[in-house]
């Protein structure tokens, strides 16, 4: 019956036994959105009760994911002021992040593309948005507070943590952003964590979007020259901004090797509810 119906189930059992799955989070999907003026509750209904699933969980490979939240308060904490990110610099108050197992980004593309096309077709996609920041990003490191006692990477999209930190640094070059990379993963972020309220930062790199993308999501920029940051905090981060989230563009341009583009603090938003969309603006 399913062969007749067009569903090609035979197909799945082909597919499970080849390739690789494990759970390492090789890339991401980060994606940061700003709803248009008057469309924050249809927008975040429409997010929560149909394209977080049917647009990104439902999908083979994307194993984990969160949604987080900006209020105005939050925003007006971002830096740069005029960020090559967001302008203005407060634009983007809903985030996504979602991880993909590691090997599996080829694959997942083919089915993302055909799926939003599809729900596209079937206007069940929100069109009153505009995308930020949307960027499929390959997994570069992971440093972490507590050694191997805290949670992994790959829980860090479950596990309940009260806030994360987007950060963005742009490199002039391909080979300073090397040198940047190797700077954080073995001086400045184990040096950043100890004892703070971030329990880990994962790194991430952008890569370019297919030419077959939705035409609302615009092309990636600096795939050869930015590195994304997610600092995931166990504390809210209006708690401990001045202390350490303040000035983190400080230290990367002290140490010569690029310029903070933005840093954006979100708290996690309460699935199946409206919480905090009346503090966006």
């Amino acid at each position: 019956m399913s062969e007749e119906s067009g569903t090609r189930s035979e197909t799945y059992a082909e597919l499970a036994a080849v390739g690789p799955y494990g759970i390492h989070p090789g890339h991401a999907l980060i994606t940061m959105v700003e709803p248009h003026p008057g469309h924050e509750y249809a927008y975040n209904r429409w997010y929560e009760d149909d394209h977080y699933y049917a647009g990104a969980m439902a999908m083979p490979w994307m194993y984990a994911g969160r949604r987080w939240v900006a209020t105005r308060d939050l925003q007006l904490l971002r830096y740069p002021e005029k960020s090559a990110i967001a302008q203005p610099v407060t634009a983007g108050c809903y985030l996504s992040t979602y991880w993909i197992t590691d090997g599996r980004y080829d694959d997942h593309m083919k089915w993302t593309v055909a799926i939003n096309k599809r729900l596209n077709r079937d206007a069940r996609v929100y069109q009153d948005r505009t995308h930020v920041f949307t960027a499929f990003q390959d997994h570069e490191a992971t440093v972490y507070r507590d050694g191997a006692a805290g949670p992994r990477d790959f829980h860090a999209l479950d596990h309940p943590y009260a806030g994360l930190v987007v950060e963005v640094i742009h490199a002039e070059s391909a080979e300073q952003r090397r040198e940047l990379l190797a700077w954080l993963r073995a001086r400045h972020l184990p040096k950043r964590v100890a004892g703070s309220p971030a329990a880990m930062v994962t790194v991430f790199r952008p890569t370019p979007l297919p030419g077959d993308r939705m035409t609302y999501v615009k092309q990636v920029e600096g795939v050869d020259t930015r590195l994304t940051l997610l600092w995931f905090l166990q504390a809210d981060p209006r708690e401990c901004w001045e202390g350490y989230f303040a000035d983190l563009g400080a230290p990367v341009q002290e140490a010569g090797l690029g310029r903070v583009e933005l840093v954006a603090p979100f708290v996690p938003t309460v699935p199946g509810t409206d919480k905090y969309v009346d503090r966006l603006r």
